[in-house]
């Protein structure tokens, strides 16, 4: 979920409507490059997010982007050597991610499919050695455990899940509250989901914990890392505060840097990037040790 929304009033549980999300984010696709040309937080939160994501991958590995959006990530991926199928729900993002990959001769390696997030059983490629879902699209639903199922099916065992989600607390949003902006300071605090204006399209939103996406994912996923992005750098929603305080989003990144993977400032922020790893069945199978790992074996 882009840092664009404007969320407004409570909205009845596990009503997610796709259509709203197809022609609310399809009419935002010609937006979304021309920010990452231009936006400098932009630019350096994906730099740290896809850092996180080349940690867990080997030479080859095949990776399913879900919520793809325009496809800069997935294009980043493929030009690295990696096999990428980039799926949104999204038309319009769809779109535009098949003219990445044309632009590239359209390599094999590089494909592109318009599918939900919530319906992965017969995606192209499966399986995966890792799954990656960028900048909030899991808070565009609040029925994880579907989503973590719908994860376990094309994901090898073994593999990994990175999962950019927009948490609760976010104190950029927070202090907005100073300057009379109460629905943008308290958006994340609405029980049970918000309302969320995307380009005219009502789109629902709900804040998840990176603690409530591990217990959604359930004892087949162990949680390999966690951290935070634009905790002290700007949230993505001020768009000019980086133009006009340079210094001070200098600062925030060096900050964020530096403290962002240790608790409590990994849960808190614009975003937290949460990798959790699917178990084998064999080690499900396995006693614990006392810190919850699981014994024997290598994991990447």
């Amino acid at each position: 979920m882009p840092p664009h929304l404007a969320a407004a009033r409570p909205v009845p549980r596990s009503a997610v409507d796709l259509d709203a999300v197809r022609a609310g984010f399809s009419r935002k696709a010609a937006e979304y490059d021309e920010r990452l040309a231009t936006h400098p937080v932009d630019r350096w939160a994906r730099a740290r997010i896809r850092e996180v994501v080349l940690g867990r991958l080997r030479p080859g590995d095949a990776i399913l982007e879900i919520n793809a959006g325009t496809g800069s990530d997935a294009a980043f991926f493929a030009d690295q050597g990696f096999r990428v199928h980039a799926t949104d729900v999204a038309e319009g993002m769809v779109a535009r991610i098949r003219t990445k990959i044309q632009d590239r001769g359209s390599p094999p390696s590089f494909t592109a499919e318009l599918r939900s997030f919530t319906e992965l059983a017969g995606v192209a490629g499966a399986p995966y050695d890792l799954v990656f879902s960028n900048f909030g699209g899991l808070n565009c639903t609040d029925r994880l455990p579907d989503v973590a199922r719908e994860l376990s099916r094309v994901l090898r065992p073994g593999g990994f899940a990175v999962l950019v989600v927009a948490p609760p607390v976010c104190p950029w949003e927070h202090v907005q509250i100073v300057r009379g902006h109460w629905r943008t300071a308290t958006r994340r605090w609405v029980r049970g989901g918000a309302w969320a204006n995307v380009e005219g399209a009502r789109v629902h939103a709900w804040y998840h914990t990176p603690s409530a996406v591990q217990h959604a994912f359930g004892p087949r996923f162990r949680r390999r890392s966690l951290e935070s992005v634009c905790l002290f750098a700007p949230a993505l929603f001020l768009e000019g505060f980086p133009r006009r305080h340079a210094s001070l989003t200098r600062l925030g990144m060096w900050m964020d840097e530096r403290l962002a993977s240790r608790w409590p400032f990994s849960t808190m922020g614009d975003f937290c990037v949460l990798t959790l790893q699917l178990r084998t069945r064999r080690r499900l199978d396995r006693p614990c040790h006392p810190d919850g790992d699981l014994t024997g074996g290598q994991m990447r």
